[in-house]
This record gives C-alpha cells, sequence and structure tokens, in this order.
C-alpha cells in the first residue's frame, strides 16, 4: 500500500477526487478562503546552529495549500509543497482549480496571499479578492483590482473585515482534518508524505 501511495502517478488522479467530491454544495458555495497549514513527518533533520554553536534536530516537514468553501467547509483544491516555499504561489492555482466547478464571488486569504497577481485573478474570475494589507501598502492607479481592494480595506474597514474573516473556515477544515487524521504523516518516501 505505501509503495502505491507513492507512486507519482497518483498525484493528479487525489487532486482530481478532491474536486469531484466537493461537487454535491456547487449551487450554495461562491466564497471561498485559502490558507496552507504544516504537517509534520517522522523524519529529522540535522542542521549546525551559529547562535549556539552546537547541532540540533529539527523535525522535517510539509505544507498542504487548500481552497475551501466558508458555507459548507467543502475542500475544492489542494496542492502540497515543501516547508521553505512561499504560500502565495499557490493562490492561482488553486483559485482555477475552483473556478473549473463553482462560480466565486468572494475570495478571502491572510496576508501571505497579498499580491498584485492575485487580486487580479479573483477579479479576472468576476470574485472580489479580500485579502488584507500591510502598513508599508500603498494604492496603484494602473491596478486596478488592486487598487480597489486597497480603497475598500482603506474606507470600509469593519465591512472589509466581516467579509476577511469568512477566512476562518479555512482554520477550522485543518482543525477538522488533523482531529481525524493527525498532524503528522508517517511515510518516509518525499512522494509518498
Amino acid at each position: 500500500m505505501s509503495r502505491y501511495l507513492a507512486d507519482p502517478a497518483l498525484t493528479n488522479i487525489f487532486k482530481d477526487l478532491v474536486s469531484v467530491s466537493s461537487l454535491p454544495p456547487k449551487a450554495v458555495e461562491t466564497d471561498f478562503a485559502v490558507d496552507a497549514s504544516g504537517f509534520s513527518t517522522s523524519r529529522f533533520v540535522r542542521w549546525y546552529d551559529k547562535k549556539y554553536g552546537k547541532a540540533t534536530h529539527k523535525r522535517e516537514w510539509f505544507k498542504a495549500h487548500l481552497i475551501c468553501g466558508v458555507r459548507t467547509n467543502i475542500v475544492t483544491g489542494v496542492d502540497i509543497s515543501g516547508s521553505t516555499v512561499h504560500d502565495g504561489y499557490f493562490f492561482v492555482p488553486l483559485l482555477k482549480q475552483t473556478a473549473e466547478n463553482f462560480a466565486i464571488s468572494e475570495v478571502s486569504a491572510d496576508k501571505a496571499y497579498l499580491s498584485h497577481k492575485n487580486a487580479d485573478a479573483v477579479e479576472r474570475l468576476g470574485g472580489t479578492p479580500f485579502i488584507p494589507f500591510k502598513s508599508s501598502n500603498i494604492a496603484r492607479i494602473e491596478d486596478f483590482a488592486w487598487t480597489k481592494m486597497y480603497h475598500y480595506f482603506m474606507f470600509n474597514r469593519e465591512t472589509f473585515l466581516e467579509h476577511y474573516h469568512k477566512r476562518s473556515n479555512v482554520e477550522s477544515v485543518f482543525s477538522m482534518v488533523k482531529g481525524k487524521f493527525g498532524d503528522s504523516v508517517r511515510s518516509k518516501s518525499e512522494m509518498g508524505r
């Protein structure tokens, strides 16, 4: 069974199964949330800690990136990465995977997903992005989606945050997944994880 699950050919099949299993609430789900969470492994990595001058051990881990509906908490797209890959890279692929089967009205995500590219992707699909801004961000006139989201955030912050806090549903999804299956995996091979 472990060798079978470690077959790279199954990755796309598993992703397709996630998409197909999300179809029943298609008619009611229009608002989505994106996030990532870490899962530990049974393997350890050694590194040299320069600050203290001693060898230490650190458990390996990876990230599961997912997009879910905020009404039903159904997972509509998923991807896996190493622990050092930035979350923002997975936003557009997850969004496209969801848009194949769902009409997108809103997408909520945390500051890790804040980028012009991600805001434009939601806007092109007819949705509204709700990604909060950092204090150093400014509006750019040439980027319509970013500017519109920025002004909404600055001038209607209370309403913006009501929409943004739908993102807490993705935290609930990860909590349910980890509660049911645990927060670690046992496979030793990278593909198996």
